[in-house]
């Protein structure tokens, strides 16, 4: 199972699905969220999304990829961060889950995390990689052959995923 981190817009990536850091109205928000919505076609990535939401914390749904290079948009909804004592490391393991089932489900091999929860919902990127890393790790391996990889925003990030890879 090929883990890579890179630096790129993870709006640019021939994969099978890329991953949307979703509110639970799978509504166009800002960021990593509205620049897919951008460039999938804000109308016809909204009409998808309507029917499936809302979408708790820590689970996924997916939609079409419209005029996306990837097929697919896996929209998951991490956690907002409180400090660490409200189950937020299981919600966002979950969500790498979730999406790595959905994709599965789909009949696709090749997927794009951005760094779900460290934006705008604050979760620490250090601690946020960790488990992203893990729960990947542990879920794509018993998922099979997929090629996974993190699609880093800026440097920093991409320094984190590729400490965390190495480990």
């Amino acid at each position: 199972m090929p883990l890579h981190a890179i630096r790129a817009d993870i709006t640019t990536l021939r994969v099978d699905a890329i991953v949307n850091a979703a509110n639970e109205g799978l509504l166009q928000g800002g960021g990593v969220c509205g620049a897919i919505f951008r460039a999938a076609g804000p109308p016809d990535l909204a009409a998808a999304c309507a029917p499936r939401a809302p979408c708790p914390t820590g689970q996924a749904r997916i939609t079409p990829g419209f005029a996306l290079p990837a097929r697919f948009v896996i929209h998951a909804v991490g956690p907002v961060w409180h400090g660490g004592g409200a189950g937020e490391a299981a919600l966002l393991a979950s969500c790498y889950r979730e999406s790595l089932r959905l994709l599965r489900e789909a009949g696709g091999r090749s997927i794009a995390f951005p760094a779900i929860s460290t934006g705008i919902f604050g979760y620490p990127p250090d601690l946020a990689t960790r488990i992203a890393v893990a729960a990947v790790r542990e879920d794509g391996a018993r998922l099979g052959d997929l090629d996974i990889t993190f699609a880093c925003f800026d440097q920093a990030m991409l320094d984190l995923y590729r400490k965390e890879l190495a480990s």
